[in-house]
């Protein structure tokens, strides 16, 4: 690979790509590098000082039962989580129909006539709900979002976070009686954090009177039993669908769910998936409205969220379509009786049970001292109950719960005279609880999906099938510019699995966490280290949370100065289009600075942009290296500029697993940098989610990270505390040279493509000395003229070989961008090589008129079984050529599930529920 890219040496060819200025010129300081081996034993022992005890705190979170069928082909399996999110929709057919069904589960038990395929947290959830409300009825008039006191406290901390940097006041209190005078939105709990069950439809009518929308933040399970939002009135609702077979695991990751009316489709966060048809007019599944992709949108999205959480939902879809709606019901109706059981044993024990209406949650009130006693007679038994204020205590039953746990409860309130209750007796003296007027009497989950898959053949069958139709890593390298598409280790993944490690709700008491606090504490250091920053913090829950709180503590920061008004946040064209959504959402002006033909920051124009805003100059978003894959000369110099002008550097760390051993963003002059863990640091991207983006920050803007002076960007502390370990276990069995070591193989494998291919696609970018950085961009814009070939044609083109497609039209439309990672072996990057060789070939023969412009391999990509085993073959290539071009095509072929997908018929009729088995026909075009 050196002698091809004509490097004398991995140093020689890195002292060509990296400035010499910012190269770190030391080995990391990290711990000694540990083997696989070793590093599961550490694991098992930090694991053992947690103390998973059996935690009835509820505030949105429940333990509940993983079916081994889900865990075993799912949680565990690479052919699910190292799926890329679904932009080629024709290999990603099988995680689209499981994110079909999680959004036709959602619907269903919600009420509403579209939902999402899942956002980062309940909490965030909430706070996008309110931005959405603000665009439909916010305003100088109406410029208050209304909080119910009866919300789990963790959203309220995360919607005020978000409301205050955009300028929307947030008012909490009682619902009830609230006049809801200039309020755009309002935001209720169903049931509330304290388990209170009680009517809403008169809060939602005397809202809607004062034209504010309602949104429902609703327990997923509760909704089996109780009538959903949409049937109240509600406008919104919003939640988490963890307690559908996902482990706590401290936090997270956990599907959030959005559902809401067809009236406010457009302005939905996150990702929809949509039901079109294919080219030869079979029903096929892709991403709808794309339009709304933050990097599309830039400053002018609704929302910088850019991630989902698809293997939780797909995990949470499948355990709806393991248990069907009679499942789903029996286990929600299991789980209210055992409580009802509860309340009224414990009122026969002489406490006082706060609320008459309630699903899983009661309310206890007793003497203080009685208070403290259960609490720590509880704990003493393994099991961590609730403090409410005013002398209450909180129990949350759950999916695990059974008569013995309500016996072992009622014996801790009443002692001798709780031993002496048995939940079977009780249960025949109960009553339901749920007020008679929310007892649910609408239907759910009828979809054939949800109704034949109850034994584990028919489960293992169904997920080993869309399995079969979605392109992985273990198919073949996903070669997508700044996605770092890298393995994602067995040995990092195996903790995530194990109880001491998952079975942790985030709110249980600290002394029974120390072993994720010393994985914290190492992480931290280490992440201090890679980056040069001396505070971290891993509460982001995704990139773009990252970027949202990086800049949240530049604006706190400048706030504590008196500087509160500096509120313009310099962005190059080139920047990651999250970069202008966060600034937005951040409260600040975005000002686009101009790129040069080189593809460089033109530094010109940034000290002309700074200087014109100097007053008001908050900071410069910079990816580096950049997005067109090159480390950029003047990067230093950008920075002071910025500095010489007040303002603060915010680094995109996107690209960070450029710089890993060979420079650090703080040594650079940046002020604060995210980290995207599940790009650099081999988080699984879980066909689009889950992700962390903790960040780092200079000295001075510590007091101002998340968990500090109120300020919230997820619902849980640590984030998704869970898949932390990912991180943890790789940079502790990479060690410091090991980790240099693959950011130099990156850069090499990135230089070695750009070498071999640009005969064919000529590289758009190159640094100072002809090189690239970690990734490079193919140039096909030419070819439209040549051939009538535009990049979407050798995209899908390249899925006849077996690969998914670079990134496509970003940064630069027309264009491909590759980044092949240090996992990839040289036999990989050549069969890709090879591949873009032949597809260019076929180019020529269209150019030389041997194949015609309208009928030819790639203008007819991909390439389905259907197609080429057809009786007719109108073609004027081969099917061979079609179906076979490589030699590894006949030795293991992946088939594309279905034809080209057409986009705009799926935006135009737009459907994102699964339908009925009957309208599987081809949908009519309308043009």
């Amino acid at each position: 690979m050196l002698a091809a890219v004509g490097a004398r040496s991995l140093d020689a060819l890195v002292a060509e790509t990296v400035p010499e200025s910012i190269r770190l010129h030391r080995a990391l300081e990290l711990p000694p590098a540990k083997s696989e081996r070793e590093l599961l034993e550490y694991a098992r022992r930090l694991g053992k000082k947690n103390r998973a005890m059996r935690s009835l705190i509820g505030a949105g979170y429940s333990d509940c039962v993983t079916p081994p069928v889900i865990l075993r082909n799912v949680l565990e399996n690479p052919g699910w989580y190292t799926q890329y999110t679904p932009y080629q929709a024709e290999i990603a057919q099988g995680r689209l129909e499981a994110m079909l069904n999680f959004q036709t589960m959602v619907e269903d038990l919600t009420g509403f006539e579209v939902a999402n395929a899942s956002l980062l947290d309940e909490g965030t959830a909430a706070a996008e709900a309110m931005h959405l409300a603000y665009e439909f009825r916010g305003g100088d008039a109406a410029n208050t979002f209304f909080v119910s006191s009866g919300c789990h406290p963790q959203t309220i901390d995360v919607v005020r976070t978000r409301a205050e940097a955009v300028g929307i006041r947030v008012q909490v209190g009682d619902a009830a009686k609230a006049s809801f005078d200039g309020v755009f939105g309002v935001l209720l709990q169903y049931p509330e954090t304290d388990g209170a069950l009680a009517d809403p439809r008169e809060v939602i009518a005397r809202a809607h009177g004062k034209n504010a929308l309602v949104t429902m933040a609703a327990d997923i399970l509760a909704l089996a039993v109780v009538v959903p939002p949409g049937e109240l009135g509600a406008d919104v609702a919003v939640g988490s669908t963890q307690r559908f077979g996902v482990p706590l695991g401290y936090g997270g990751p956990h599907a959030a769910y959005f559902a809401t009316k067809n009236e406010f489709v457009r302005k939905l966060p996150g990702r929809i998936i949509g039901v079109s048809q294919d080219a030869r007019g079979k029903p096929a599944l892709r991403m709808a409205l794309q339009t709304r992709e933050q990097h599309i949108r830039r400053e002018k999205a609704t929302s910088n969220i850019c991630t989902a959480q698809a293997l939780l939902a797909v995990m949470a879809s499948f355990y709806a379509c393991w248990h069907g709606p009679d499942g789903i019901r029996r286990i929600a109706t299991r789980v209210h009786a055992l409580t009802a059981t509860l309340a009224h044993g414990l009122e026969k024990l002489g406490c006082k049970i706060e609320h008459r209406g309630f699903f899983d949650t009661i309310r206890v009130r007793a003497p203080h001292d009685t208070c403290d006693r259960c609490v720590e007679t509880a704990a003493s038994r393994g099991i961590n109950l609730r403090r409410i204020e005013g002398e209450c205590i909180g129990i949350s039953l759950d999916e695990v719960s059974d008569e013995a746990e309500v016996e072992t409860l009622l014996a801790i309130f009443g002692g001798e005279k709780g031993h002496g209750l048995r939940a079977a007796d009780l249960a025949k003296e109960t009553s339901a609880a749920i007020p008679s007027a929310l007892a649910r009497t609408s239907k759910y989950l009828l979809h054939p999906v949800f109704n034949m898959h109850h034994s584990e053949t028919e489960m293992m069958r169904y997920i080993r099938t869309l399995q079969e139709r979605d392109l992985s890593l273990v198919h073949s390298m996903i070669p997508l510019g700044s996605c770092t598409m890298k393995l994602n280790a067995a040995a990092e993944m195996l903790p995530i699995t194990e109880p001491s490690w998952n079975a942790i709700h985030p709110f249980a008491p600290l002394d029974q966490a120390e072993g994720y606090a010393d994985v914290f504490r190492e992480l931290e250091s280490m992440l201090s280290e890679i980056t040069g920053f001396p505070a971290i913090s891993l509460q982001p829950n995704a990139g773009s949370q990252g970027e949202y709180a990086g800049l949240l503590a530049i604006k706190k920061y400048l706030e504590s100065r008196g500087e509160g008004k500096r509120d313009v946040c310099l962005i190059p064209q080139s920047a990651h289009g999250t970069n202008p959504a966060s600034a937005v959402m951040a409260g600040m002006k975005v000002v686009v600075v101009k790129t040069d033909e080189g593809g460089n920051i033109d530094v010109a124009d940034l000290e002309a942009r700074a200087k014109e805003h100097a007053k008001d100059l908050a900071a410069l978003m910079i990816t580096y290296p950049s997005t067109h894959g090159v480390f950029e000369e003047d990067v230093k110099r950008i920075c002071e500029i910025v500095h010489a002008q007040g303002g603060q550097v915010y680094m995109d760390g996107a690209n960070m697993n450029a710089q890993v051993g060979l420079c650090r963003p703080a040594d650079i002059g940046a002020d604060v940098c995210h980290l995207n863990l599940h790009k650099t640091f081999c988080i699984p991207h879980g066909g689009g989610g889950p992700g962390m983006g903790p960040i780092g920050v200079a000295t001075h803007l510590a007091p101002f990270l998340p968990g500090k002076n109120g300020l919230a960007v997820s619902s849980a502390p640590w984030g998704s505390a869970s898949i932390l370990l990912i991180s943890w276990a790789y940079i502790h069995m990479m060690g410091a040279a090991g980790l240099t070591h693959a950011t130099k193989v990156a850069i090499l494998s990135a230089n070695y493509l750009a070498k071999k291919i640009e005969k064919d696609f000529p590289v758009v970018y190159v640094g100072k000395r002809g090189r690239v950085a970690h990734e490079c961009i193919f140039d096909v814009r030419a070819l439209k003229k040549t051939a009538g070939i535009e990049v979407d044609d050798v995209a899908k083109r390249l899925m006849d070989y077996g690969f998914h497609a670079p990134t496509m039209s970003f940064p630069i439309a027309g264009t491909l961008m590759v980044e092949p990672t240090e996992s990839e072996p040289l036999e990989e990057l050549d069969r890709f090589v090879t591949a873009m060789h032949q597809i260019r070939e076929e180019i020529r023969a269209i150019e030389a008129g041997k194949l015609p412009k309208d009928d030819n391999p790639l203008k007819n990509a991909p390439h389905t079984q259907d197609v080429v085993t057809a009786t007719e073959w109108p073609h004027a290539y081969t099917r061979e050529q079609a179906a076979f071009p490589a030699p590894w095509t006949r030795a293991r072929k992946f088939w594309p599930h279905v034809a080209r997908i057409n986009n705009a018929l799926g935006d135009r009729n737009l459907v994102c529920s699964c339908p009925p088995v009957d309208s599987y026909e081809p949908i009519a075009d309308s043009r």
